[in-house]
This record gives structure tokens, C-alpha cells and sequence, in this order.
């Protein structure tokens, strides 16, 4: 059953991101750097002295919502998860070296539409009598669509961010941190499972305060103990590395000219990149407006610059530290992948996963191997498995709200109860998530998060000449009085979030 249900599942993931999901996000992002002039350049620099100029480990707890910086590192904490990791060995390993060309162009062009969903978060957010902050796609949705479509649109986007990020999400998680803890350390994937679900109870008991307190001290340890790791290795190894960056284009354009045997193509690597691409910064997904819109921010545009620093750091940092890794170490020289390839004969349409299986690589534990190449395998395999649990570990808690927060759209005057029962169930599929088959788990979140994007574009779409108004008033980091309110969220998302 798991097998025939795997097949449909890819069956329709092939369609998605082979079509839908490259046009929706290529397009998107290349849609909002026009209208905003090229924000996630202009304004780069303004968003970096935003998030590092008064860097603190300490937000402090706040009366109604967080921080800007709280919110970024909520947001980071969901984007930088087993994607870059695990998602991008994948993407590699299918759709060659280059993959990660497409995965920067998809980054590059994401960090305007995740301006865009950042903007819009900060705009249509309800903020109740009691502080409490609600915000996220369905708001600007409903505000962009105030009939049956807008409660349609919205109302398939919450259903498929609880099913994506909530439910499937959340295994694939739990599902990679079992599996390199036991590599690493032996750990029975489920006594790793009932450890996951007792530390991620405490924090969902806790509320947004404390997953704020959490990820702002997680996120920057994490990111930086990784990248340090990466970066020696890259040092040690520094023969390679021009061949791996040559490798990354050579294969983004003309990847039939390295692996004439492998079946890597252009339009591989394009899909590849785009799929794993959005797993891994989510831009574009309406996963991150949810912790944007908590923000306490003086104005938009201030958020918007901060959450374009999300996917920069996502994709064009921490992804390219593992792919300079595999790839320097893997397919270039005498690397395993690389000896490999080299005896298949020009033609033979080899299938590159069963190609690394033959050498016994899979893209669950490709970093594990790189890494264990220069540091000793057991050490390679600990330092990747600690990595990825504080990746996933963070990933789940951030996933976590952003469903629950939907929880609460989708039933409304019932949502007290319907987030405890949500969070019973989610930390049942956390614990299923660390023995369940990987590939089906990856299928089914990838389906998930392919849906959750298309309701996402269009309302932002929609909403496009707001989000432009909001970045042509900003030049240079000097706000100009030029740019009009925008309508505010309809009056029946105001009194039903009230009710609620």
C-alpha cells in the first residue's frame, strides 16, 4: 500500500514542480523585482544593518507579538531545516551540481517575493483587544478577495499549511533527525522519536513567547557551528573547490558534457532547484509572513527587508556550505560519485540515485560522508547529525505555529480546542515521522507544499501594487510620504478573529 500510494503521490509532484511550480515561483519572484525595483538589491544593505546593527540573543518578552528579530529568527528557524541538508544532497544527487544554480535563482528571485509576503503580513495583520497578533496569507487573501473566492482561496491555503508544515512536515523532520542520530550514534529511531515529541510538547505548551525565546538563541548558534564546520573543511580542501563552483555551472547549463552517462539534464536541474529551492527558504510558500506579521515594527517595509535576510541566509549561505562540501568532496577528483560516473558508458542513461547506491550514498547521508572524509567518519557523522537535529528541532517548533495559527482561521469561535487536539495529533506524527518510510514521508510534504503556493501567489499577486508602493516609497533606507493606506483587512476576518 505504502508503495502504490508513493506512486501517486510523485505521480502528481512530477506535474507540479515540473510546471506549475517553476512558472508560479520563477515568475513570482522575477513579477515582484520589477515592481519593487529590485528590492532584495537596493535595499540589501539596509535589511543587513536592520537584523545584525543591534544584534541581541536577548529579545526580551513582549506585551502584544515580538520582535523583528524575534520574527526572523522564527522564520529562519523554519527555513533552515533538513533542506539544507538533506533537501539539497537530494537535489543534487538527482538533478546534478547544477541543481544549486537554480536553487540561488529561485533564492535570489524569492527574496522579493518574501518582501512582498513580509510587506502584506505587516499591512493586513489583526491585532485583537488583548495584544494578540493575528496574521499570515489568509488575512491578505481575504483582504485581496472579500467574497466566496477569497474564503475559498484562503480556506485551501490553511488546509494545506496544517497538512504540509503541521502534520507531513513535521515527519520529515523528526524522520531525518532519527535517522542520523542513529547513524551517528546508534540511537533507536524510536527512542529519538519519544525524545522529539517530549522537548517539542514543552515548547508548544509554551506558547509564541517561548518559542521566541528559544529560536532566537538557536538560530544563530546553529547556523554559525555549521557553517565554521563547513568552512574548515572547504579550507582543508581548498584544491577543490574551483572545480566544485566550475561543476555547479558547467552542469546548470551543459550538464551532459561531465556525466554523459548519468541522465542528469538542464530541465532536471531546473525542477530539482526549484523543489528543493522552495523546501529549503520557503519563500513564496506563505509559510514565513506568519512570524513576520508578529513583528513590532514601525513600518512595513522595515519587516520586509528583514525577511528578504531569511532566504539569503537559507539558501545562499548555509545551502551553499553543504553543496561546496558534497560536491568538492564527492564528484570532483577521486571522490566516490566522481569514480563512479567516470566508468559509465557514454549513453547508458544510468540512474544517478541507483549510480550512488552502488557506492552506498543516499542524499540522507551524502553530508555524513563529506564531512567524515576530512574529519574521521565518526566525527563527520556526529557533527551532521547534531547539525541537522537543531535544524529540524527548530524547523518543527516554527512549523508548528504557523499551522496552529491556521488551526485557529479554520475554526474560529472553536479554535481553543481545536489547537489542543491539533497538537495532540502533531506530536503523534512527529513520533510516526522517525520510523516511517522517508521517501513517502518527502513526497507527500512536497505535494503539500506545492499546494500551499498557489493560493500564496495569487493573493499576493493581487495585492502586487501594494507591496510596490510600499518599496518605491523607501530609497536608500529614507522613507518618502508618498505611499497611500492600504484598505484594512474586511470587517468579517476583524469580528471573527475577536470572536475567536
Amino acid at each position: 500500500m505504502q508503495d502504490a500510494l508513493l506512486g501517486i503521490v510523485s505521480a502528481i509532484n512530477s506535474y507540479l514542480s515540473n510546471y506549475i511550480l517553476i512558472v508560479l515561483l520563477i515568475g513570482a519572484g522575477i513579477f515582484f523585482s520589477v515592481r519593487t525595483r529590485f528590492v532584495q538589491f537596493r535595499c540589501f544593505s539596509e535589511g543587513w544593518h536592520r537584523v545584525f546593527g543591534g544584534f541581541s540573543l536577548a529579545g526580551g518578552k513582549h506585551k502584544s507579538g515580538i520582535s523583528s528579530f524575534q520574527a526572523l529568527a522564527t522564520a529562519v528557524a523554519g527555513q533552515v531545516g533538513t533542506g539544507n541538508i538533506v533537501g539539497a544532497c537530494g537535489a543534487i544527487l538527482i538533478g546534478g551540481p547544477g541543481a544549486i544554480f537554480w536553487m540561488w535563482i529561485i533564492a535570489l528571485l524569492g527574496m522579493a517575493t518574501n518582501y512582498a509576503e513580509a510587506v502584506l503580513a505587516q499591512k493586513t495583520r489583526v491585532v485583537d483587544p488583548d495584544g494578540t497578533v493575528h496574521g499570515g496569507p489568509v488575512y491578505y487573501i481575504r483582504t485581496a478577495f472579500k467574497g466566496g473566492f477569497g474564503k475559498f482561496l484562503a480556506g485551501f491555503f490553511s488546509v494545506a499549511i496544517i497538512l504540509a508544515l503541521g502534520f507531513m512536515g513535521a515527519m520529515v523532520q523528526s524522520n531525518a533527525i532519527a535517522g542520523t542520530m542513529n547513524n551517528a550514534f546508534g540511537i533507536p529511531v524510536w527512542v529519538m522519536g519519544i525524545i522529539i515529541v517530549l522537548l517539542a510538547g514543552f515548547v508548544f505548551i509554551g506558547g509564541l513567547q517561548r518559542l521566541a525565546s528559544v529560536t532566537e538563541k538557536v538560530v544563530p548558534v546553529m547556523a554559525l557551528l555549521y557553517i565554521l564546520g563547513s568552512l574548515i573543511l572547504l579550507v582543508l580542501n581548498f584544491r577543490n573547490v574551483p572545480a566544485a563552483f566550475g561543476l555547479i555551472f558547467e552542469c546548470a547549463f551543459n550538464p551532459q558534457a561531465e556525466f554523459a552517462g548519468v541522465g542528469f539534464g538542464i530541465f532536471a536541474a531546473m525542477t530539482q532547484g526549484a523543489k528543493r529551492g522552495l523546501f529549503s527558504n520557503e519563500a513564496g510558500m506563505g509559510s514565513t509572513p506568519h512570524a513576520h506579521a508578529m513583528a513590532n515594527v514601525k513600518d512595513p517595509h522595515d519587516q520586509g527587508v528583514v525577511a528578504m535576510l531569511g532566504v539569503f541566509i537559507d539558501t545562499i549561505i548555509v545551502v551553499s556550505m553543504t553543496a561546496l562540501v558534497v560536491i568538492s568532496v564527492l564528484y570532483v577528483g577521486d571522490g566516490q560519485l566522481a569514480q563512479a560516473y567516470a566508468g559509465i558508458a557514454a549513453g547508458a542513461g544510468a540512474d544517478p540515485s541507483v549510480v550512488a547506491a552502488g557506492v552506498g550514498l543516499d542524499k540522507n547521508n551524502m553530508a555524513q560522508v563529506a564531512f567524515g572524509a576530512f574529519f574521521g567518519e565518526g566525527f563527520g557523522n556526529a557533527f551532521v547529525a547534531i547539525c541537522l537535529l537543531l535544524f529540524a528541532f527548530s524547523t518543527i517548533l516554527s512549523w508548528n505555529l504557523y499551522a496552529k495559527i491556521n488551526v485557529q482561521y479554520l475554526f474560529k469561535n472553536h479554535s481553543k480546542g481545536a489547537v489542543t487536539v491539533f497538537s495532540v495529533i502533531a506530536l503523534v506524527f512527529l513520533f510516526l515521522g522517525s520510523v516511517a518510510s522517508n521517501d513517502l514521508v518527502w513526497e507527500l510534504t512536497d505535494m503539500f507544499n506545492n499546494l500551499m503556493v498557489i493560493p500564496n501567489v495569487i493573493g499576493l499577486v493581487a495585492l502586487s501594487g501594494v507591496v510596490a508602493q510600499v518599496a518605491r516609497s523607501h530609497h536608500h533606507g529614507e522613507r518618502i510620504d508618498d505611499e497611500p493606506p492600504l484598505e484594512p483587512v474586511l470587517d468579517e476576518a476583524r469580528e471573527e478573529s475577536a470572536r475567536a
